[in-house]
């Protein structure tokens, strides 16, 4: 562990127009290499060809269909040629969205101007301003679209005295009150589209979000966990270490107990630094030994005496049921703070305090110090672990010198589950 000393309750602090940014709609994804959301990578390298094929039959062969009995030009090579463009130019509606809207449009315009039959030739015009309305390109399809209809009401009512067929007069108002409701219809459709498309996207981000930020608790846990297990028993090991080397000339007796508790202790560490790993690679399993709490106070006051700290464990109230992310977090803390002592303190004793409460659990561990070595000034990775612990089950932990100059942790958990806990604290904290 790398307690330090540290001052009581010191620890870790925790647009109008409707266009996108340049990089496009949040649900299509950045362009690979940077770029807008019409670059070549906002849907890959593929040409929507299916559907723009789908599109070019329903529009030559239902215009074919649909030129019977209007009464207009008939359809030949320069119709078949409009028709072709207004269909092919959507074949960059992914990449292009302006490009596509604005040539479908005029294709359209100068078709209808040239006074050829009506028919499905306005579904490219729709496909259009669709793909450029969802990819936030409004103001384009408003303008492509406007602009055609613009140009349709004055060839039909003004320009049709110079513009074939011969002998046409205006067309009636009905005619212009169907072609207005479909533009209006049109932009409805893709704007509501387009808004729910950015709800999905809002959504999925947020679920992505949520994962992220679980991942990120799930690898804290994970981190503390470890630091936890290793910092203590590796704390044990080193002096026992250092017990053995100076006693394996003169008493060798002593330094064999020392190599003993050595053992004793990386296996346990093993152990628990295994279980913790298995929960990493199956985090649906269940744990195979459950997780620590003050029901195994005794085997730390016997690792802290093999350590040469004597450890009294005082217990006030009567113990009821106490969650399994408190009961782990109350072991932890107590380990924690007992290591403080072994690396961290002159004195050879300490002492554990625990009290049972209807509604909170309390822990104290004092010592008598003085602290040792140059950085007892600081805040380590043992005091943050703490209160995270407890900060993670809504309790409060604080830690310092006392005015006599020892060192006292002090920290109270809460025993009911919902009490300014975060969501699944103590069952995440249970589960490792």
């Amino acid at each position: 562990m790398d307690q330090q000393r540290a001052h009581p309750g010191v620890g870790p602090r925790p647009a109008p127009d409707g266009r996108w940014s340049v990089h496009g709609p949040p649900w299509r994804g950045r362009p690979a290499g940077g770029g807008h959301s019409g670059g070549p990578g906002a849907r890959g390298d593929r040409l929507p060809w299916l559907s723009t094929v789908v599109v070019g039959v329903i529009v030559m062969g239902g215009t074919s269909v649909a030129a019977h009995g209007q009464g207009r030009e008939p359809l030949g090579l320069v119709a078949r040629l409009l028709l072709l463009a207004a269909v092919a130019v959507l074949l960059v509606r992914h990449r292009h969205p302006v490009v596509a809207v604005a040539g479908t449009s005029a294709a359209t315009l100068v078709y209808l101007a040239l006074g050829y039959p009506y028919g499905p030739v306005l579904l490219a015009v729709a496909v259009g301003c669709f793909s450029a309305i969802v990819s936030g390109h409004r103001t384009a399809a408003w303008w492509s679209l406007g602009g055609l209809w613009a140009g349709h009401l004055l060839a039909a009512h003004w320009l049709y005295r110079w513009l074939p067929p011969d002998g046409d007069g205006p067309a009636p108002w009905s005619q212009e009150a169907f072609v207005t409701a479909w533009a209006v219809a049109v932009v409805a459709a893709a704007e509501l589209l387009r808004v729910r498309r950015g709800q999905w996207a809002a959504a999925r981000a947020e679920r992505a979000a949520a994962e992220k930020r679980r991942a990120d608790e799930e690898r804290l846990r994970m981190a503390r966990e470890l630091h936890d297990v290793l910092a203590h028993s590796i704390s044990v090991i080193n002096v026992q270490a250092g017990v053995g080397l100076a006693l394996l000339d003169v008493d060798p007796e002593q330094a064999r107990t020392a190599l003993t508790t050595i053992k004793s202790a990386s296996k346990e560490a093993l152990g628990e630094v295994r279980q913790v790993l298995e929960n990493l690679r199956a985090p649906g399993d269940a744990p195979r030994a459950p997780a620590p709490g003050l029901d195994r106070l005794p085997e730390l006051v016997d690792q802290a005496a093999g350590a040469g700290l004597a450890v009294t464990v005082e217990t006030d109230g009567d113990r009821g049921p106490v969650p399994p992310g408190a009961d782990l977090a109350a072991f932890r803390v107590v380990q924690e703070a007992l290591t403080n002592v072994v690396r961290h303190s002159g004195s050879r004793t300490a002492h554990v305090r625990v009290t049972y409460g209807e509604e909170h659990l309390g822990l104290v561990v004092d010592d008598e110090g003085p602290a040792t070595g140059g950085d007892a000034g600081g805040s380590g990775n043992g005091l943050i672990g703490m209160r995270e612990r407890a900060a993670a089950l809504g309790g409060t932990i604080a830690a310092g010198p006392r005015p006599d100059g020892g060192f006292r942790v002090t920290a109270e958990l809460p025993l009911k589950p919902g009490r300014g806990a975060a969501p699944d604290a103590a069952g995440s904290e249970g589960a490792s």
